[in-house]
C-alpha cells in the first residue's frame, strides 16, 4: 500500500513534471498495476501503517487516480503558461490527500486528510478560476465545510475518551443523538444534502474545468465515503431518526429537479443535478440494507464519470464560444457533429440509460428504498422523470435551435480532447460487464 503512494505521488510527478503527456501515460500504468495488485474483498486488505484497503476504499481510490489524470489531460492550455508547474503540484498534493482519505483506518488521520483536501481545492479555484467571483465562490466553499467540521471533531474526540481507541473496527461508545448528529452533519454538507447545497453550484460555475472535474468526480464521494464508515460503527435506537434525513432527500431530489429546468447556465445545470443524484446516494446510505450501500457506491462512481464528463463537454464549447449560456451556444450539432454524439452519450448516461453503472445503481438504491417504504415510490417516480426531462433539455438546447449569429469561433476538435471523453465514456458503460467486484457486500 504504501509503495503504490509513494510510487504514485512523488516518483512519477518529480520525473515528468514538465512533460505532462508521460505524466498521465505514467499514471495511467501506474493505475493498472495497482489495479492488478488489489484484490476486491469486504474485508481489509493491504494493511500496512494503520492503512488498509477493502472494496469501497479501492474503488474509490481508483477513480481518484483516473479522475486525476484526466484533469491534467483536460487542463493541457495550462501547459502553455509559466505557471503549469504549480499547477501539476497542486493537483499531485490533491491526490495525495484523498488516497490517504480513502485508505486509512483511523477516524482521526481520516479527518485531517478529509479537511486537508479542501486546500488544494481552493487553490484550483482561487488560482485558476475564471471570472472575479471566485473568490466569493471559495469561500462558500470552505466555511460551508468548516461548519460541519467543528462537531465532527468535537465527536471523534469523544469517541477517543471512551472506546480508547479510533480505528474503525476496534470503536466501541455509548451513542447519543447529539454524537450521531455531529458524526454525520460533515459529511451530508460535503455530499451535499439540500438546504446546505448553496456552496456547489456557484463553486462548479467559477471553478476551471479541473476544479469542476475532482468536485463532481470525487471530493462529493467523501462525504459518502465517511457516511459508509461512520454508519458501520453506530448503533443505536436513534438510527431512526434516518426517516428524516431520507424523507428530507427524497423532497430534496424532486425540489431540485425542478431547479434544474429553470438554468440558463450549462454548468450550473449540472451542479445541480449532481444535487439531485448526491440525494438519491444519502437515500441508499441511509436505509442501511447491503442493497442501498452497494447501489450508492455504484451510483457514485457511475455519477463520478458521467458529471465530469459532462464538464469537460460544457468546458470545449466554453474555450469556443466564451459563454456558458443556452441562449449562445445552441445548434451545435451542425457545426460539431461529432461532439454531437458524445451530448448524446453523457446526457442519456445522465438519466440512467441502460447499459450503465447509473443505471444499475438506481436500480439498487430503488429497491432499497421501496423495501424500507412503499411511500418512497412517488418521489423516486418523479426524480426518475425530472432526471430524464433535465438531461434531454441540456441536450436539445444545446444541439438542436437556431445558430448565433454572432459566433466567430474555430468548430475542429483536437484528438486530445476526444481522448478525454472516451475515457470517461469508456469505463462508464463498459463496467457493468464486471459488476461482481461490487457485488461482495451482498
Amino acid at each position: 500500500m504504501m509503495k503504490m503512494l509513494i510510487f504514485n505521488l512523488f516518483l512519477i510527478p518529480l520525473c515528468f513534471l514538465n512533460n505532462w503527456m508521460i505524466l498521465i501515460c505514467s499514471l495511467f500504468f501506474s493505475l493498472i498495476l495497482f489495479f492488478n495488485m488489489s484484490l476486491f474483498t469486504y474485508f481489509y486488505g493491504s494493511l500496512s501503517y494503520g492503512f488498509m484497503m477493502d472494496v469501497l476504499s479501492s474503488s474509490l481510490i481508483y477513480l481518484s487516480i483516473w479522475i486525476s489524470l484526466l484533469m491534467i489531460l483536460a487542463s493541457y492550455k495550462i501547459n502553455l503558461t509559466s505557471s503549469s508547474n504549480y499547477f501539476v503540484m497542486v493537483i499531485v498534493f490533491l491526490l495525495l490527500f484523498l488516497i490517504l482519505s480513502f485508505s486509512t483506518q483511523n477516524i482521526f488521520l481520516f479527518y485531517v486528510f478529509f479537511e486537508s483536501s479542501l486546500i488544494p481545492t481552493l487553490l484550483l479555484i482561487f488560482g485558476w478560476g475564471y471570472q472575479p467571483e471566485r473568490l466569493s465562490s471559495g469561500f462558500y466553499l470552505l466555511f460551508y465545510t468548516l461548519f460541519g467540521s467543528l462537531p465532527l471533531l468535537l465527536s471523534i474526540f469523544y469517541i477517543n475518551n471512551s472506546s480508547l481507541t479510533m480505528f474503525y473496527p476496534l470503536v466501541l461508545v455509548n451513542y447519543n443523538f447529539y454524537l450521531y448528529l455531529g458524526l454525520i452533519l460533515a459529511f451530508l454538507i460535503k455530499m451535499p444534502m439540500i438546504f446546505f447545497h448553496f456552496w456547489l453550484p456557484s463553486a462548479h460555475v467559477e471553478a476551471p474545468i479541473s476544479g469542476s472535474m475532482i468536485l463532481a468526480g470525487i471530493l462529493l464521494k467523501l462525504g459518502g465515503y465517511g457516511l459508509m464508515r461512520v454508519l458501520n460503527f453506530i448503533e443505536g435506537s436513534f438510527l431512526y431518526n434516518n426517516i428524516f434525513l431520507i424523507s428530507l432527500s427524497l423532497f430534496g431530489m424532486v425540489s431540485i429537479s425542478f431547479i434544474c429546468m429553470f438554468q440558463v447556465d450549462m454548468k450550473s445545470l449540472i451542479a445541480y443535478s449532481s444535487v439531485s443524484h448526491m440525494a438519491l446516494v444519502i437515500c441508499g446510505i441511509f436505509s442501511m440494507n447491503n442493497l442501498g450501500m452497494m447501489g450508492s457506491l455504484v451510483l457514485m462512481i457511475g455519477h463520478g464519470l458521467c458529471s465530469s464528463g459532462l464538464f469537460c463537454l460544457a468546458n470545449l464549447i466554453y474555450e469556443r464560444s466564451n459563454s456558458r449560456s443556452f441562449y449562445f451556444n445552441s445548434g451545435m450539432i451542425s457545426l460539431m457533429p461529432s461532439l454531437s454524439f458524445f451530448w448524446f452519450l453523457f446526457c442519456s448516461n445522465n438519466m440512467a440509460s441502460p447499459m450503465t453503472l447509473n443505471l444499475l445503481g438506481e436500480i439498487f438504491i430503488i429497491n432499497s428504498l421501496m423495501s424500507w417504504s412503499y411511500y418512497t415510490f412517488f418521489f423516486l417516480f418523479w426524480s426518475s422523470f425530472l432526471s430524464c426531462c433535465y438531461s434531454i433539455y441540456l441536450y436539445s438546447n444545446t444541439q438542436h435551435g437556431s445558430l448565433y449569429s454572432g459566433l466567430k469561433f474555430v468548430f475542429n476538435i483536437n484528438l486530445r480532447e476526444y481522448m478525454l471523453l472516451f475515457f470517461h465514456c469508456f469505463p462508464l458503460n463498459f463496467m457493468i460487464l464486471k459488476i461482481d467486484i461490487f457485488m461482495v457486500w451482498l
